[in-house]
């Protein structure tokens, strides 16, 4: 069975490619050679119009970006493109060779591949008849392999990136091709790259191999899938970075003139199917790795996807020894849309991460401690949340079920976790003699540890209360309303919900209308309360016949939805109801 790929005919894949590439960048062309010749090229560059020296490299496709998203003033003036991991024809060779070369002449820059070294060999030779000046360097970058390696030499990889930008720039710059030329093969000859992959690419319209099997990772494979040097189990990827590191910049075999208190460049280089997440890593790996285990300065860092092999996951390491020139060229400025932009200017031996600003305190500086003695307000603030808390401890399984059934059956697990810190710092720093700041330290455990769409909406939800309540030592019951009201508006308008969309606020709106009228019509706070959490409890149940506008309740079908209530608003429904009942105990015992 083939492997999956977005793409049509697999014969076309890189004529459309092409298309495409230049459809995206209006710097870039293509001679109109289909399917025989597929050349990018600069769009503003012809043979009467380049006064400086033309850069072209190029090499079988599928390792994209390389060569033709480094097309662009500053870099390669054209790449040209072979079928899927085979060298270029000679007459597409030709064809870039004469679109982009003028009188200063060309230079090649080719990978140590038998097929394009001689193809390229053969244009330069044909070019250089019809009186064209032209030059080749070819890079084998290669450092897997041990030699002796016979004719064929060490292959070329990613380094081959840098070599092109060196080259490019110094082109750029006005040098004549023997500058150029020789400013190239320097370069070429500071440079080792090493690669790791976890899996083997897959040609379009072919079968995946499954040569590379789980848990196994292969070092030093080529760039078209050929096998490695050793097939090991997979590894950390500290260890397996300093593996690679260790062979490349190896003393025994010297791949590259670098030694101990050396400047370096270092490219990091994902293989086609590695997140940049994963790349990154490595990064942070490999730079302290040459810093302290082999005492060299790490002046640049390029972390990317440069020249990839289709869908292969893994990646490469390139070390290129640096110097004033080397660092000149690649900071110059370029046009090519691939080479990374960000990257240039001097970077300090180590990063020492930015402090954290301190926080806005409401207290200033005060530290935030538990009152020895409680006062009245205190006790009843300390039962309500007390009670609230452990209502949700209690509902964790439950909440679950139902959000496994409208959700990603975590919201219990979530609440579990905030209601637990809430209880920790209540025993710990809570001020409850102080309802506003309590209220602003609930907030804080809540934001401190719940992750998610809850988290945030109920740090929202106390920030806002918080804010309606301080100042005032004695809280009233209206303070409460006004807060809850506070609250409510806050959650709506960040999380973007309203009444009748299905979440925690059909369980607060019901109730604030309902505390409201009440003490509107002067009844007892506590039964203002209590009446307002039942109205909470049945808003929240009243959530089965709603059709979800928020959250993931989005994406489940209504029939689905019409058998369970919205977690998120049975959750707030239950603490609030459980934090009434606490405080009608605490205040009428003997009716609880």
């Amino acid at each position: 069975m083939s492997g999956k790929k977005l793409i049509n005919d697999p014969n076309d894949v890189v004529t459309e490619f092409i298309e495409g590439l230049v459809e995206t960048y209006p710097g870039l062309q293509y001679l109109d050679g289909f399917p025989q010749i597929k050349v990018v090229l600069r769009a503003d560059v012809s043979t009467t119009t380049n006064d400086k020296v033309a850069v072209v490299s190029g090499g079988g496709s599928g390792h994209e970006p390389a060569h033709s998203g480094y097309v662009g003033a500053g870099m390669l003036t054209a790449a040209i493109c072979g079928d899927v991991f085979t060298s270029p024809p000679v007459d597409s060779i030709l064809a870039g060779i004469r679109a982009v070369t003028g009188p200063k002449g060309c230079l090649l820059i080719v990978m140590n591949y038998t097929g394009d070294r001689l193809n390229f060999g053969l244009a330069a030779e044909q070019a250089k008849s019809e009186g064209y000046k032209v030059e080749m360097v070819i890079v084998g970058d290669d450092c897997a392999l041990p030699p002796p390696r016979g004719v064929a030499g060490r292959r070329g990889l990613a380094g081959t990136v840098l070599v092109s930008k060196v080259a490019g720039a110094a082109a750029d710059a006005g040098l004549s091709l023997a500058d150029v030329a020789t400013e190239a093969k320097r370069a070429s000859e500071m440079v080792g790259t090493m690669g790791v992959a976890l899996s083997v690419c897959t040609l379009p319209g072919q079968v995946t191999s499954d040569r590379l099997g789980p848990g196994l990772m292969e070092l030093g494979l080529g760039i078209h899938g050929e096998p490695g040097a050793a097939v090991a189990d997979l590894q950390p990827v500290g260890v397996v970075v300093s593996h690679v590191l260790k062979q490349i910049l190896s003393k025994e075999i010297q791949y590259v003139p670098i030694t101990r208190g050396s400047r370096v460049v270092l490219m990091i280089n994902g293989l086609g199917a590695t997140p940049i997440m994963d790349l990154m890593i490595a990064a942070q790996k490999a730079v302290p790795e040459l810093q302290l285990e082999h005492g060299l300065a790490v002046d640049r860092v390029y972390t990317g996807s440069f020249m990839t092999s289709l869908d292969m996951a893994g990646f490469s390491i390139t070390v290129m020894k640096s110097g004033p020139t080397i660092l000149q060229r690649l900071d110059a400025p370029t046009k090519a849309p691939y080479w990374p932009v960000g990257a240039e200017g001097d970077r300090p031996p180590a990063k020492i991460p930015v402090p954290v600003p301190p926080p806005c305190s409401s207290r200033s500086n005060e530290m935030i401690i538990q009152p020895q003695e409680l006062s009245e307000q205190g006790c009843i603030l300390e039962v309500a949340i007390q009670a609230a808390a452990d209502e949700i401890i209690n509902l964790r399984d439950k909440l679950n079920e139902w959000d496994s059934k409208v959700g990603d059956g975590d919201c219990g697990t979530i609440m579990h976790r905030g209601a637990t810190a809430v209880l920790e710092d209540m025993k710990k720093c809570y001020p409850l003699n102080d309802a506003a700041e309590t209220v602003n330290e609930i907030g804080a455990s809540i934001g401190r540890v719940m992750g998610g769409t809850s988290g945030i909406l109920y740090d929202i939800f106390c920030k806002a209360a918080y804010t309606s309540l301080k100042g005032s030592p004695i809280i009233t019951s209206k303070q409460w309303a006004s807060a809850l009201e506070a609250s409510i508006t806050a959650v709506s308008k960040y999380g973007g919900a309203s009444a009748g969309y299905r979440t925690m606020l059909d369980a607060f709106i019901p109730a604030l209308t309902v505390l409201k009228e009440k003490l509107d019509a002067g009844d007892d706070p506590l039964t203002a309360f209590l009446l307002s959490s039942e109205a909470a409890m049945n808003g929240a149940e009243s959530t089965k016949d709603m059709h979800a506008q928020a959250g993931w309740s989005t994406y489940i079908a209504a029939d689905l939805l019409s058998l369970v209530p919205d977690p998120g608003a049975m959750a707030a429904a239950a603490w609030y109801r459980a934090a009434a009942l606490a405080v009608k105990k605490k205040l009428q015992p003997s009716e609880s």
